[in-house]
């Protein structure tokens, strides 16, 4: 089975459905609302530099980065997804290019830029990570910054996923996790990473980390059993403990 062909027709249909959901408030951005959570606001500085976006969906994050200042330039394996992701930018009048191609394609696609940007739920459908953080330098000028926020993969044992890439994907046939779901389902195939693999693939490929940081809460409500607090976020307990949910990472590019 070819999961380029596999994942990009469920996110094909995905689109269709989140385009429409409360959990992605479509309606709320284009009135001028950020779709940027507080982890990665804290922690990446965005004015005045270039900006690129993997896997950047259908560009709400993408574009909410345009609105603080940044050049951005999405990326996404879904036509459905870059088609809409262009129609925000010209609704929104903002400036960003968007460009439909797979991860380990687009060195070859795009100039250098000041900072490789990617989030929340993004590298399980990478088979090979080694790749992926070679394809990130190549993106990235002389001094140039990676940053990522993800969802930790110790919250993926609590799904009865391995915490450890075993080579072969999960095929499943499952729904989308926006609450207009309905009963549609699609195939997809994804693979677990835990951090050490993570982390190593980004200094095999001559990055510098700047920083390395857990987070024992979601900003999303996209788990089973995630208890929802005051300030928004939601968490996961185990026997009594919060379980680690988000991981962000910032490194550089040697100069």
């Amino acid at each position: 089975m070819d999961y380029l062909t596999t994942n990009k027709t469920a996110w094909d249909a995905r689109t269709r459905v989140h385009l429409t959901s409360d959990f992605y408030d479509v309606a709320g951005f284009l009135r001028g609302n950020s779709s940027l959570r507080e982890i990665e606001l804290s922690e990446l500085d965005v004015a005045g530099k270039s900006l690129l976006h993997l896997q950047c969906h259908f560009g709400l994050d993408t574009l909410s980065w345009a609105r603080m200042g940044a050049k951005v330039l999405g990326v996404d394996l879904s036509e459905v997804a870059i088609d809409e992701a262009q129609k925000l930018a010209q609704q929104t009048q903002l400036s960003a290019e968007f460009i439909c191609s797979d991860v380990y394609s687009v060195a070859s696609k795009v100039e250098p830029q000041d900072i490789v940007f990617t989030s929340y739920g993004a590298i399980v459908w990478l088979p090979d990570l080694t790749l992926w953080a070679q394809t990130v330098v190549a993106c990235l000028k002389p001094g140039g910054q990676f940053y990522m926020a993800e969802f930790h993969p110790a919250q993926q044992l609590f799904d009865g996923y391995s915490y450890f890439n075993r080579g072969e994907p999960d095929i499943e046939q499952e729904g989308t996790y926006t609450e207009n779901a309905g009963d549609d389902q699609q195939t997809l195939m994804c693979w677990s990473h835990s951090l050490s693999e993570v982390i190593d693939a980004l200094l095999q490929a001559g990055l510098v980390l700047e920083f390395f940081h857990e987070f024992d809460f979601s900003p999303y409500n996209c788990f089973e059993g995630l208890e929802a607090q005051a300030d928004g976020r939601y968490v996961l307990t185990h026997q009594g403990q919060n379980v680690p949910l988000v991981y962000s990472i910032s490194a550089r590019k040697p100069a």
